[in-house]
């Protein structure tokens, strides 16, 4: 005779708590999803730059095709893609080129909201970004305010841009689901 394994009542327990406790926590709060399209007013030089460099490997040239350059940002962000748009946050953060032939970037960076409607909220950007690339795709991994616990897909397109005064829009289209 086989003898038969029983589940203790102890484990039997711990397993109707912690099911009962996923499924009451999932039910607390329902996702939202939310879709915009922004516009970044980048300088990447001159008076009003909005870019710059911080870093990069001694000896090599620091660029946006260098591998190890680091730049930080404080891009404007608008609701249109004039200049004049009104401004709905501030894109800050991070890019290192982090491809050793440079056609990638990491990106890590935040959307400050400062509008009325979503005023210190928060959306966080990391990811590759393929410098060449018409339209460069990164995720949007958290946020905060009304966008707690958010997490979706943000797109990037240059949609025009001014070599001589060094001035690009960039218009970004996000898609979050959050809280």
């Amino acid at each position: 005779m086989g003898s038969k394994t029983r589940t203790p009542p102890t484990k039997l327990s711990l397993l109707l708590f912690l099911a009962i406790f996923v499924s009451s926590s999932q039910a607390d709060y329902q996702q939202k999803e939310t879709n915009m399209t922004l516009y970044f007013q980048d300088f990447s030089g001159g008076p009003n730059a909005t870019v710059a460099i911080v870093t990069g490997i001694p000896g090599k040239v620091w660029s946006f095709f260098s591998f190890g350059t680091i730049f930080v940002t404080d891009d404007k962000i608008t609701a249109g893609p004039e200049r004049n748009s009104p401004e709905v946050g501030r894109g800050q953060g991070i890019y290192v080129t982090s491809s050793l032939d440079g056609a990638n970037t990491h990106v890590l960076f935040s959307i400050v909201f400062t509008n009325k409607e979503y005023n210190g909220s928060t959306l966080e950007i990391q990811g590759r970004s393929i410098q060449l690339a018409s339209v460069r795709e990164s995720s949007v991994v958290g946020g905060t305010g009304n966008f707690r616990l958010a997490k979706g897909i943000a797109t990037f397109e240059t949609i025009y841009y001014d070599a001589t005064i060094f001035y690009s829009i960039i218009r970004c289209n996000v898609t979050v689901l959050h809280i």
